[in-house]
C-alpha cells in the first residue's frame, strides 16, 4: 500500500558509505544505522534497562551519523528532544519531514536546519539551557530518535479480472460499519520544569549546511525505528548502566563506615613475636 508523504529534505553533506564502524559504536539493523560523533569519534553504546544509552560530553558539539544499509532510498525523519532536527516540529514520523539517504549512503546531520543554506550546531547542555526549553517543549529531553521509511516502489501490474455485481452491497455494508467514533477530550500535560544538572541539547554556532528539497512516495509503515537515550555520567551511575568509578566506589565504602559493630580488645600485632 502506498501513501503521498510531504516534502523531504536531502542533505547536500552526504557521502558515499564503504566501510562500517565498529558495531559497539552505532545502533543498528539490517535497514538503518545511528551514531552520535564527538570529534569525528563515535561515542561508545550502552545496553542497559532495555534501551541503548550513550554518554553525553558535557558542553561538547556533537553530530548524528545515519548510514542507508539497503538497496533502496530511505526517508528518515531523525528527531533530537522530541523536535524534528529540519523543522523544530513535534510531528508523527509519518508526516514529519525527513532526510533522504541514496542507497549505501551515509550523511551527517550536524545541527538543526535552520534554512535552506545552514544550519545550528547540537552540543550538549543542561536541560534549562537546551533548545527545547528554549521553544518550551521539555517533555522529551535526553532522546535521539530515527524512523526510516523506504521509497515506495509499485508492484508489477495485474492482468485485469472481470467480476460480476455485489459491489453495491459491499460499499453498503462498509458504509453502515463506519459509524461515527465517539472523541475523547484529553486534557494537555504541562511540560517539566528543566534542570540545571541533566542533559539535553542546545542550538549553537551556525554552519554551511545547503539543501535541496525532494518528493517521494514511500511506503505507509516504518521500515525500521531506532532509539538513543543520552545522559551524563553520574545519571548512568545512578540508572546503573555505568558501574561506579574507583574513587566512587571508595566514598561509597567509606559512609557506610561505623564506629562501633561489637566489644573486643584491641589485637596486639607484637603477640608472640
Amino acid at each position: 500500500m502506498k501513501s503521498k508523504r510531504p516534502i523531504l529534505i536531502a542533505a547536500a553533506i552526504a557521502t558515499l558509505f564503504f566501510a562500517a564502524s565498529p558495531a559497539a559504536f552505532a545502533v543498528e539493523d539490517g535497514v538503518l544505522s545511528l551514531e552520535v560523533l564527538v570529534n569525528g569519534a563515535p561515542l561508545g553504546e550502552l545496553p542497559a534497562r532495555g534501551t541503548t544509552y550513550i554518554e553525553a560530553v558535557r558542553h561538547a558539539e556533537y553530530a548524528l551519523r545515519l548510514r542507508n544499509r539497503t538497496g533502496r532510498r530511505l526517508a528518515v525523519a531523525l528527531a533530537v528532544d522530541g523536535l524534528n532536527t529540519i523543522d523544530a516540529k513535534t510531528t508523527d514520523p509519518g508526516a514529519a519531514s525527513k532526510w533522504v539517504i541514496d542507497p549505501w549512503q551515509t550523511i551527517t546531520i550536524e545541527g538543526w536546519q535552520i534554512g535552506p543554506d545552514a544550519a545550528r550546531k547540537f552540543f550538549f547542555t543542561s536541560e534549562d539551557k537546551s533548545y527545547g526549553a528554549w521553544l518550551g517543549k521539555t517533555s522529551n529531553l535526553g532522546v535521539i530518535e530515527a524512523v526510516a521509511f523506504r521509497e515506495f516502489v509499485p508492484p508489477p501490474r495485474p492482468e485485469p479480472v472481470l467480476r460480476d455485481g455485489g459491489k453495491g452491497a459491499r460499499e453498503g455494508s462498509a458504509a453502515e460499519s463506519a459509524g461515527p467514533k465517539a472523541r475523547i477530550k484529553r486534557l494537555p500535560v504541562p511540560d517539566p520544569c528543566p534542570s540545571d544538572d541533566l542533559a539535553a541539547t542546545g542550538i549553537g554556532r551556525k554552519i554551511d549546511n545547503p539543501v535541496q528539497r525532494v518528493q517521494l512516495q514511500l511506503e505507509s509503515h516504518p521500515a525500521t525505528h531506532l532509539r538513543l537515550r543520552y545522559e551524563y555520567r553520574d545519571q548512568l551511575v545512578s540508572l546503573g548502566v555505568l558501574v561506579p568509578s574507583d574513587e566512587e566506589q571508595a566514598l561509597a565504602r567509606r559512609e557506610r563506615a561505623r564506629g562501633f559493630e561489637g566489644f573486643e580488645f584491641a589485637p596486639d600485632p607484637w603477640d608472640g613475636r
